[in-house]
């Protein structure tokens, strides 16, 4: 009989373990939930069992479903807390300093994915960051063919000097901006993954329900194991092409080694991607060296290793001995070299652990160099390389390997959650189909609001100036460019909003450190649309165009106490003019009467005009009297670099 009862006793342990409610992970300690609209809370639990959710005077009853999920949407609040919400069913889960505020989610790529811990003056701005009402959760990384109903554990973290690092840096400069003007508690939700494109963030229900889309969606696979089994085969593939298979334990021993023979490994050209260099979707480990020469005249005191920014994860070795290691993925690695490890002849090996995404030393080519005090010797070029280990499990399926990857594990786990608006960054991934963005990217947007059923507003950011491909309208044209006007185009939808910063970019750096005004120009969006304060903040923007006695004469919206110009004789950069020929030629331009007149002595009868339509708009100097940069546009309608470029997959 004991064992009889010890053995029921077991049973009704193991079924209570089953029957435990358990809210989304999207909620927890520290939270903020959206003021002013219905708040709604979801879980799961065991089938029929009865919950109670209370949030400071409110209380609310439901019961699970057949299948376990549960939700309630409590009254609308304002502003206030720190509360506490209980959710009571066989058990109880309590959640403390809950806070009620405005909410923003925050997504795109690398630039949104952009931590505090790497912008300009890091150091001060994290020191200053005493800001307990903004909170921030990270949407740890993931990827699904179908529609989840979860993300993974995360937490949410209260703004402080100990954990602002870790921020979105755009995000957080936004908040900051909030707040200080608002004085309510600001949430910030990061679902954001670099190097990602607009496709893989739209739901499928919007994606293959679109006539441009919907012929690739017989082309998606059934199932994950599918998926990751053809791939597999794939990456054999790969690495018979580069290797003989991948090395034994005792051979990458040998991988830091100075006297190992590395001339049978394949060549790689650095910086690089490695998925843009012919090994698409490869998340794994690799290792890469490089034989470096010292000259006899030049003093080894004083030296650092620079190689730019790695994907994900670097350890650097430099004759043997090791110098470094970083696990942030776009922080640039600085390895100072011990005194007397140098020699005439020198071996840096690099392994790179690459856990999904984008990988290897990406980095610009001027930050890959060994430094001997001023003196620097460039180690862009080719490196050996050999693939040390490939991954293969779930999560190592590439984001932009098919559409809707992240809509559904980042982004549908968190439809229902009561959010402000959101803030966007991207575009760099889908630049080469800047055309086709015309569509996608106000697809996602129409989509995301129909899964909320909320017509929030939008705000994103255009992209800024970088070398890219150096594209111009001389040299074929700009992908940038039209990106840039795609961007610029999706303003048509309601309730949308866009930063400009073409002022601020990095010819040299695709992620610019100056994420402050970046956040802040987001903020003056939201302050003047969301929160109807009145402040200016639009850039200038292209309004229309009159020809006359050979000279084009532009007007501008948003010009507000007149058009600024950086220079001080007073002429404009970025300007170009066409005839009937559309050949374009750089023009002189300069403002009068509060329009800009544009001419070229090459164009007697101009047509169209364009400004800063290039990839690199490098010398950006036309503003309006709030400062703000006046947006890229052209005048013409002719065909597009882009056109005709489409997503694809196999």
């Amino acid at each position: 009989m004991k064992k009889l009862y010890s053995f029921l006793a077991c049973i009704s342990l193991y079924l209570l373990g089953f029957s435990q409610v358990k809210p989304a992970a999207i909620f927890g300690d520290h939270m903020v939930l959206q003021r002013n609209k219905p708040i709604r809370i979801w879980g799961e639990a065991s089938a029929g069992e009865n919950i109670t959710v209370s949030l400071s005077a409110q209380t609310t009853k439901v019961k699970a479903g057949k299948d376990g999920n549960w939700q309630v949407t409590l009254p609308a609040m304002t502003h206030g807390g720190p509360y506490t919400l209980s959710i009571k069913g066989k058990n109880e889960i309590v959640f403390n300093d809950v806070l009620i505020g405005e909410v923003w989610l925050c997504s795109g790529q690398s630039n949104m994915e952009w931590i505090v811990k790497n912008t300009d003056s890091a150091a001060k701005e994290i020191a200053n960051a005493n800001y307990p009402q903004i909170r921030h959760i990270a949407v740890p990384k993931a990827t699904s063919l179908t529609p989840v109903k979860n993300i993974k554990p995360a937490s949410w973290e209260v703004c402080s000097p100990a954990s602002v690092a870790n921020f979105t840096a755009v995000g957080y400069f936004f908040a900051r901006e909030i707040y200080q003007s608002l004085n309510i508690p600001i949430g910030l939700i990061n679902s954001s993954w670099g190097g990602t494109h607009v496709e893989t963030w739209t739901s499928g229900t919007a994606f293959f329900g679109d006539p441009e889309f919907a012929n690739l969606k017989a082309k998606m696979p059934e199932n994950t194991d599918k998926l990751i089994a053809e791939r597999k085969a794939k990456m054999d593939a790969l690495i018979q092409k580069s290797q003989p298979g991948l090395p034994s334990r005792n051979e990458v021993n040998q991988f830091i080694s100075p006297g190992l023979d590395d001339n049978q490994w394949k060549k790689m050209k650095l910086p690089a991607s490695w998925e843009n260099v012919g090994y698409p979707d490869l998340d794994g480990e690799l290792w890469f060296r490089k034989t470096v020469s010292i000259p006899a005249d030049i003093s080894t005191a004083d030296a650092r290793l620079e190689l730019g920014m790695i994907d994900d994860i670097d350890s650097t070795f430099l004759n043997g001995v090791f110098i470094g290691s970083s696990a942030v993925y776009n922080e640039k690695r600085v390895y100072k070299i011990p005194s007397g490890l140098l020699k005439m002849k020198n071996v840096i090996s690099v392994k790179v652990i690459d856990n999904g995404g984008g990988g290897g030393l990406y980095g610009g080519g001027e930050t890959m160099a060994l430094y001997l005090g001023k003196t620097a010797i460039p180690l862009s070029g080719e490196w050996s390389f050999r693939i040390e280990k490939v991954y293969n499990d779930g999560n190592s399926v590439n984001p932009n390997a098919y559409p809707t990857l992240l809509y559904n594990a980042m982004i549908n786990p968190l439809v229902g959650y009561g959010i402000a608006g959101a803030l966007w960054y991207q575009g760099e991934s889908n630049a080469g189909r800047a055309d086709q963005y015309n569509i996608s990217f106000p697809l996602m947007i129409t989509d995301w609001r129909n899964r909320w059923k909320d017509s929030f507003p939008f705000y994103f950011v255009q992209l800024t100036h970088w070398q890219a491909g150096g594209g111009n309208s001389q040299n074929g044209g700009s992908s940038w460019a039209e990106l840039r006007e795609a961007q610029q185009n999706t303003l048509r939808l309601s309730n949308t909003g866009m930063a400009v910063i073409t002022d601020i970019g990095n010819t040299l750096d695709i992620h610019p450190r100056n994420k402050q005004d970046v956040g802040k120009r987001l903020a003056l969006q939201a302050l003047a649309k969301t929160y109807g304060m009145d402040i200016k903040s639009l850039s200038p923007s292209y309004s229309s165009i009159s020809l006359k006695d050979g000279k084009a004469v532009l007007s501008f919206n948003n010009i507000y106490g007149g058009l600024v110009v950086k220079n001080k004789y007073g002429y404009i950069n970025g300007f170009e003019i066409a005839g009937t020929d559309q050949q374009f030629h750089y023009a002189k331009a300069w403002v009068e009467n509060g329009q800009v007149v544009v001419f070229s002595e090459k164009v007697p009868q101009p047509v169209a005009v364009r400004y800063c339509w290039s990839d690199d708009p490098n010398d950006v100097n036309l503003f309006n009297s709030e400062g703000l940069p006046a947006a890229p546009f052209r005048t013409d309608n002719w065909p597009r670099k882009t056109k005709g470029v489409k997503f694809e997959f196999e």
